[in-house]
């Protein structure tokens, strides 16, 4: 297992910037239009939907165990949504059986050296929550990554532990831990083409 402890927000930054020197949006198809299954649709993330998300994730109990607790509030949750407009791989999430809007997520930090890259920044409402729909759309997210990469990474808060069952059941091995800014542990973990491909006969 691998330990990082990063000691104050600019040497995360640092690393950071170091780290993007790898990405390549080029080699990697960040907002496909066509990933859908029976249960969920993405769809790519523009500007104008802030406020049909943010009525979403208004909800204060989405984020209570999440490290940013206060992401339903509207100033907060627009630094999340920026980011995902610049990650230039965002998704709102529907419902594919009733069309309706139920979360989010992304593609980020591919690496092509390394042939990997992170899906996260998801929620969901909370009556998705403890059903299928986690892992239809994670199994769909990792399905088109893997076209791509030979590996997929998630990064999970430490405390939100309901997050951290749902990556486990889906079949992810946790590999590290990284202390982020503000004493915030974040844990890496990952699913490798190979594995993936046991993993989905038993989802």
């Amino acid at each position: 297992m691998i330990i990082i402890f990063i000691n104050n927000y600019l040497d995360f930054k640092n690393l950071q910037t170091r780290q993007n020197k790898n990405y390549s949006k080029m080699d990697f198809e960040l907002q496909p239009t066509t990933l859908q299954n029976e249960l969920v649709k993405l769809i790519p993330l523009k500007k104008e939907d802030f406020e049909n998300l943010y009525k979403v994730a208004s909800d204060p109990l989405i984020w209570e165990q999440h490290p940013n607790k206060n992401r339903y509030q509207k100033d907060v949750f627009e630094i999340y949504f920026t980011g995902a407009m610049e990650s230039g791989g965002a998704f709102l999430v529907l419902d594919n059986t009733t069309a309706g809007l139920i979360g989010s997520s992304r593609f980020y930090e591919y690496n092509s050296q390394e042939k990997s890259v992170a899906i996260g920044y998801t929620f969901l409402v909370r009556d998705h929550w403890g059903s299928v729909y986690n892992t239809a759309l994670k199994s769909i997210m990792i399905d088109h990554a893997f076209k791509f990469v030979d590996t997929v990474i998630f990064h999970i808060g430490s405390n939100n532990i309901r997050s951290q069952k749902a990556i486990t059941k889906l079949g992810a091995d946790k590999i590290g831990e990284v202390q982020m800014e503000y004493f915030q542990l974040k844990y890496t973990y990952q699913i490798t083409k190979e594995d993936w491909k046991k993993l989905k006969l038993k989802l």
